[in-house]
This record gives C-alpha cells, structure tokens and sequence, in this order.
C-alpha cells in the first residue's frame, strides 16, 4: 500500500492554455468556425453524452459539423484543439518531478473523454510523470458528483489521498469524500499546500 497518494487536476493545473479564452481563441479566424456556434452546437447538445462516456467524441462532432461547419472534418477540429490545448505549467511540473523523485505516487483525476484522455497520456507523455489516469468517460461520472472521487479511492490503494484542483466545488467534494483537497492557483507551493505530504 502507497501511504500517501497525489491526485493532480488536469485542465487549469497542470495544463493551463495562456490565453485566457483557452484553445478556441482563434478557431474562426483558424478555422472558419464560431466559439459560439461549436459551444451551442455541440458542446451544449452533445458533451454530456461523450465526457460522461456514452457516446463517442468523433462521432458527435462530426454530425455538429455537418450542420455547424461542414467544411470541416471531425479529424481536423480534434487536431487543432488536443494541440492547441496541450500547455504544461513548467513549474508545477518540475515541483511533481521532484515528488515522483523521493518517492510520492501521482495520479491523474479529471474530467475527459476518451481521445484527450488518452491523447494527454500518450502524446504529452504525462504517462512519464504519473502512474495513472482517472477520467469522466472512463468512470462515467464527473466532477464534483462524490461518486468520482469514491471510485477511485476504491481503485487506489493509500491511507491518505491529497488532490490539488482549480475548481472550489470540485475541492469541497473530495474533501467531502476525505480527501485532503486544496484550491490550486499557478504559482503555488505544493510544500505550502501540503507540509505534511513528504511527512513521515
């Protein structure tokens, strides 16, 4: 049994787009495609069927498209956004190396769909750096829902789980469920945060 276990947000943690309007900031100047016509027609109709697992990404983009946007493909959007939202917090990156070196476990635990997922994984090789991912569709629950956080304290063998996300409802839930949970901003401290986490 791992003593102690580090869950990492995903999305606003350790990967944070610079741009405060996130990968779509140029989709219509890129790619002739409206932040306001992929947010209502697809996100809005379609996202809680794929993040929750139930229906696949590609296909659910692509009949949106064919209405939205047909002069583009599934293929090239999904492209454009994995990598265009695909930025490391270096610093927050360097502070996990440092931990996996002396021996903390680290898990991923976020709200994706299977491509990201796997694309965050495989391609940004976050796989080198922590020991698994938890994610929505795989579950098939999101964040704050308590059942997330309870599905993988039953998947994770520790007597303590700390979590570090940038979203307060979701920090409340997993303390919540007794996790010990903190707000993360970029530029913190995981030491400040968690003195106790490399603690005997």
């Amino acid at each position: 049994m791992h003593t102690k276990v580090l869950m990492v947000d995903v999305d606003g943690v350790i990967v944070r787009h610079p741009h405060p309007e996130g990968w779509a900031a140029n989709l219509e100047r890129d790619l002739g495609l409206s932040k306001k016509a992929l947010q209502e027609g697809f996100f809005r109709r379609h996202w809680g069927d794929v993040v929750h697992g139930r229906a696949s990404l590609r296909d659910r983009l692509e009949a949106s498209l064919a209405v939205i946007a047909p002069h583009l493909s599934a293929e090239t959007l999904i492209s454009y956004w994995f990598a265009n939202d695909a930025f490391i917090d270096k610093d927050l990156y360097e502070q996990l190396s440092h931990l996996r070196s002396v021996g903390v476990e680290m898990h991923l635990a976020t709200v994706q769909e299977h491509e990201r997922a796997a694309y965050t994984w495989d391609v940004m090789a976050l796989k080198s750096l922590f020991s698994a991912i938890h994610y929505a569709a795989e579950i098939g629950i999101c964040k704050p829902h308590h059942e997330f956080y309870k599905e993988i304290s039953r998947r994770v063998s520790a007597e303590r789980i700390f979590f570090i996300d940038d979203s307060a409802p979701n920090v409340k839930a997993a303390r919540d469920c007794g996790w010990r949970a903190e707000l993360w901003e970029p530029g913190a401290s995981l030491a400040d945060l968690f003195p106790d986490l490399l603690s005997a």
